[in-house]
């Protein structure tokens, strides 16, 4: 029988992961457990200290605090999954949890890149306009410019997995990758996704081209304002403020951009190291820079150690 003509419902799909390579899956699920307890650790302290300091409530802060938010979810929706993958010969996920799995990774993905953009903005009055900063970045504006990335982010996850789950599959249920993603499901998938494909294009134009653009002109005026300041200090001063986010801009887009533009392989053995960072890349994209943000916001940013020692000491005292 052909595979135009089954239309035998999928129940459920099957999770490659790194079954091809059982040596390898005791190491990562050791390595990613441990960046994702230190996820978990360093952004729920962010988290914690933008509530509870109240020197952090201005709206560079709520922001990092809903980063930080985000960055959970994100890693939540997929990291247990794959923990859970390496430690099962097989991996089963029902169509409904998949479904949903994907739904969240990218609400919160897309959400994220809004995110950065709207942070990107507050850097840009905060430098360049800043004594309207505090009539312009009022909590009767960034409260709703946060709210709106999470919603355009859940609106646009759920158009994409329901253009996805309306697809008929026919009986290749296997998935070659660690969760379930959304290009490799569309794989699955035995009718036309031209209609999928044009629809995640003009996403990606809008959650990643768009932000990536508005960030850069941003950060334009930014440096020519820093640029002017006389003094030497009050440049350093101006920059320190927004260094934190544009090194987590870096690393975000950056890990991105190297998944899609990384070359292709040829030859037998390069397809099949291609075909395992093919399933690593995507993994470590989403555990690395949730891992790495907290950190890069601590090392950089004096208020907020100030912050999290205050809270340790009055721990410490109580």
């Amino acid at each position: 029988m052909g595979k135009g003509n089954w239309t035998s419902p999928v129940i459920e799909f099957i999770l490659l992961g790194l079954s091809d390579y059982p040596k390898l899956e005791k190491i990562f699920f050791v390595l990613v457990l441990l960046m994702y307890l230190m996820i978990l650790f360093g952004n729920g302290v962010l988290i914690l200290v933008t509530i509870l300091d109240s020197h952090l409530h201005t709206p560079m802060y709520f922001f990092l605090g809903n980063l930080s938010f985000l960055d959970i979810c994100y890693t939540t929706s997929s990291v247990p999954l794959v923990l859970d993958n390496f430690l099962t010969p097989q991996e089963t996920i029902s169509f409904a949890a998949c479904a949903l799995q994907m739904t969240l990774s990218f609400a919160t993905a897309a959400a994220e890149c809004l995110l950065l953009g709207m942070m990107a903005f507050d850097r840009y009055v905060a430098i360049c306009n800043p004594l309207r900063y505090p009539m312009i970045m009022s909590k009767a504006t960034y409260v709703p410019m946060a709210a709106s990335s999470w919603a355009t982010g859940g609106a646009a996850a759920v158009v994409h997995t329901a253009l996805t789950i309306q697809l008929p599959f026919c009986g290749d249920n296997v998935i070659k990758h660690l969760t379930c993603e959304i290009l490799a499901v569309l794989k699955l998938a035995c009718a036309d996704i031209s209609i999928n494909v044009i629809s995640l294009g003009v996403t990606n134009v809008i959650f990643l081209a768009g932000p990536v653009l508005f960030i850069s002109v941003s950060y334009m005026f930014i440096i020519a304002t820093i640029l002017r300041i006389p003094s030497t200090e009050g440049k350093k001063k101006a920059f320190s403020t927004c260094s934190s986010h544009l090194t987590v801009v870096v690393i975000f887009y950056g890990t991105l951009l190297f998944m899609y533009v990384k070359p292709k392989s040829k030859d037998s053995q390069g397809v099949e190291k291609q075909n395992l960072s093919d399933k690593l890349i995507p993994l470590f994209y989403g555990v690395v820079a949730p891992m790495l943000n907290p950190i890069i916001y601590s090392l950089r940013n004096k208020d907020v150690q100030a912050a999290v020692k205050d809270l340790m000491a009055q721990k410490h005292f109580n």
